[in-house]
């Protein structure tokens, strides 16, 4: 599951993935993408797994955008252009799409593609030194429709537009007002911190986790593309579960449930 740039590592119920590129920030290249990709996909395959994270190499970044020293390789040519860019959105599409509950642990630098993998995932918890930004103005480079919609879905339109136009540097405690990160702790504090509350999320029924990530991905969808009676299904099969039944009893019997997903 690892490579020498993207380490995926299985800790009890928690999947880990690390960008390991520190001394370019842990900047992406095509390799990072493929491999974020596919340790998601196995994560996501593992019953054991409950929780994945995501982090950095390192004490300065999560990711810092692009390893523009692999462009000349990876971007040489019309169809190098072309499977690069299906490297970044399979990549991009699998951490949205995870089954599982997903966490950007982010210390450092999150620019660039970092900022959008970071949203990909369903909280970002940074420590207080860190900087969010998308430099695409800078750059002239264009965002694809589907990865703008991401951001509008988790900040709004406004916040949006600033983190475009101004092209600029976002503190962390800005971040958390604009919703962008979910928590803000001491750096000293941050893996402990996330580790806690991995663990938290991974103690709790899987099938009700699923279900509301799943329902809630369905919500933000357009009208027409929803689909109800997987959302109905969803609700139905907590109830039938062997879960919901294991819930109820550790409840009364003022214990710690043992939830197994089924």
């Amino acid at each position: 599951m690892s490579s020498e740039k993207l380490i995926a590592e299985k800790d009890g119920s928690i999947g880990w993935v690390t960008f390991n590129n520190p001394e370019k920030h842990n900047a992406v290249s095509q390799e990072m993408w493929d491999g974020l990709a596919d340790a998601v996909d196995r994560f996501n395959a593992d019953d054991d797994v409950r929780v994945i994270i995501l982090k950095g190499a390192g004490e300065k970044a999560f990711v810092a955008g692009a390893d523009i020293s692999k462009f000349e390789d990876e971007r040489a040519s019309e169809a190098a252009i072309k499977a690069y860019s299906e490297s970044v959105t399979r990549g991009y599409d699998t951490v949205m799409d995870s089954v599982k509950p997903t966490i950007a642990m982010i210390r450092g630098y999150c620019i660039g593609g970092g900022t959008g993998i970071a949203i990909c995932c369903d909280m970002r918890i940074c420590s207080e030194d860190a900087q969010f930004g998308v430099p695409a103005a800078k750059l002239g480079l264009g965002y694809a429709y589907n990865h703008i919609r991401k951001l509008v879905d988790l900040v709004g339109p406004s916040a949006t537009k600033e983190i475009f136009y101004t092209a600029r540097r976002f503190k962390a405690d800005e971040a958390k007002a604009m919703r962008l990160a979910n928590r803000v702790v001491p750096a000293a504090e941050l893996e402990s911190y996330v580790r806690d509350y991995a663990e938290t999320i991974a103690g709790n029924a899987p099938l009700t986790v699923r279900s509301v990530k799943q329902i809630v991905g369905e919500i933000v969808k357009d009208p027409e593309d929803q689909d109800l009676d997987l959302c109905q299904r969803l609700y139905d099969e907590c109830f039938d579960s062997a879960d919901y039944v294991e819930g109820r009893t550790a409840f009364m019997e003022k214990r710690k449930p043992n939830f197994v997903g089924r």
